[in-house]
């Protein structure tokens, strides 16, 4: 067997069905689910009626690469949503449809990671865990970067010495955060591609969050964006993702795509047709579809809107807590540990709440997840707004 599998850690939804073994609570309290970051908007008719039209292509063997309509969509909407230069992406070298971003994130590190060079794949910590286990199952050592308040909850990568980067085969980055909403500057992003230049890495970064945002005007900044404004119109060593799980409500669509440097989506290219997962044409058009219009993705956000400022008002008398840039989660630090919070809430209110320290790992001494949970805003305002009483009753008891 691959040795990377005997290091995999259990899902956190594993380890948080464990915690709740054995408790009962109140059957007078309907269930709400906050912990897992589903999508529960509707998904819009503009999507699931282009799937229905195209059901017959089900009877067609789909190509890797993808239909060029849908690619040069999604190179139309990162041009104008980036402000990326006219032409500067090449819809056939530089796209590729994926059926959704997690198998991405987990396939570019068996695509670049050399493991014959003691390689080191760095991540921010709490993570989403596929970045983790891709760098075990790819012979690379993950290499955790804790990401605290002080540092706006985001990796100090000042403080990484030369010698890791030298290391570093691939930076994963995740902007806006998973969980804490923050989102990177431009001027973050513009270091860190020079850094990749000056060390020989590839940035892949994960951006499945960035269209959910509060403020309509600030849209959080991307990679491929960072590279244009420092002249990198080729996008040399940079690699982004999207999604269309968050931005359109289709979790179960499975439909992202990967963008950026054409040597590295070549090769990308070149792994994927071996690994057999070209995305069904029914899923191409109505990606496609899902790419073309804004105005459900404008409504979206505004949903989010409403229940961020409901929750935080509730929850600001008795957690500290405020709304993110961007994202559906709240990131609060917890008055008792964070694993007590969570099991404790879910047999005394039914509320279940992800404990932080299930998104994180120890490291040097410290666990940047401990003593947080992660509060995903996905069910409907009048859910969101019951759970938040709930949670404020907990803590008034504590």
């Amino acid at each position: 067997m691959n040795p990377g599998i005997a290091q995999l850690q259990p899902y956190p939804f594993e380890k948080l069905a464990a915690l709740k073994a054995g408790c009962e609570p109140p059957r007078t309290l309907e269930p709400i689910a906050l912990y897992i970051g589903e999508p529960r908007h509707p998904t819009p008719s503009l999507i699931t009626e282009a799937l229905i039209a195209h059901l017959h292509g089900l009877a067609v063997y789909p190509s890797t690469r993808g239909l060029p309509a849908l690619r040069q969509a999604i190179a139309d909407w990162l041009t104008g949503r980036f402000a990326l230069p006219a032409g500067s992406l090449d819809p056939e070298r530089q796209i590729l449809p994926v059926n959704g971003t997690r198998e991405a994130l987990f396939a570019i590190a068996q695509a670049v990671v050399d493991p014959s060079r003691a390689p080191l794949v760095l991540m921010p910590n709490p993570f989403y865990q596929i970045y983790e286990g891709a760098a075990l199952l790819a012979g690379a050592q993950p290499h955790f970067l804790p990401c605290l308040p002080e540092n706006g909850f985001f990796p100090d990568f000042a403080s990484v010495d030369a010698a890791t980067w030298d290391r570093c085969r691939l930076l994963y980055l995740c902007s806006p955060a998973n969980p804490s909403g923050a989102v990177l500057d431009l001027d973050s992003l513009s270091r860190l591609i020079e850094l990749a230049q000056a060390h020989d890495f590839v940035i892949a970064s994960d951006e499945c969050y960035a269209e959910l945002y509060l403020d309509e005007s600030t849209p959080p900044p991307g990679l491929l964006q960072a590279a244009a404004a420092l002249g990198n119109t080729q996008f040399t060593g940079c690699i982004c993702f999207h999604s269309l799980s968050k931005r359109s409500n289709a979790p179960g669509l499975r439909s992202g795509f990967v963008a950026g440097d054409a040597r590295l989506i070549e090769q990308f290219y070149a792994y994927r047709t071996y690994h057999g997962c070209a995305m069904p044409l029914p899923t191409q058009h109505a990606s496609l579809a899902a790419w073309s219009d804004e105005a459900h993705v404008r409504a979206n956000r505004a949903l989010y809107r409403e229940k961020f400022a409901a929750v935080v008002e509730l929850l600001a008398p008795v957690l500290p807590v405020e709304a993110p840039a961007a994202g559906f989660y709240l990131w609060p630090r917890t008055p008792i540990p964070d694993t007590d919070f969570v099991r404790r809430l879910f047999a005394e209110q039914n509320v279940t709440l992800l404990p932080g320290s299930f998104l994180s790992r120890p490291h040097n001494g410290q666990d940047p997840g401990a003593n947080r949970v992660r509060i995903a805003l996905v069910p409907p305002l009048d859910e969101c707004v019951e759970a938040a009483w709930r949670i404020r009753r907990f803590v008034e008891g504590l």
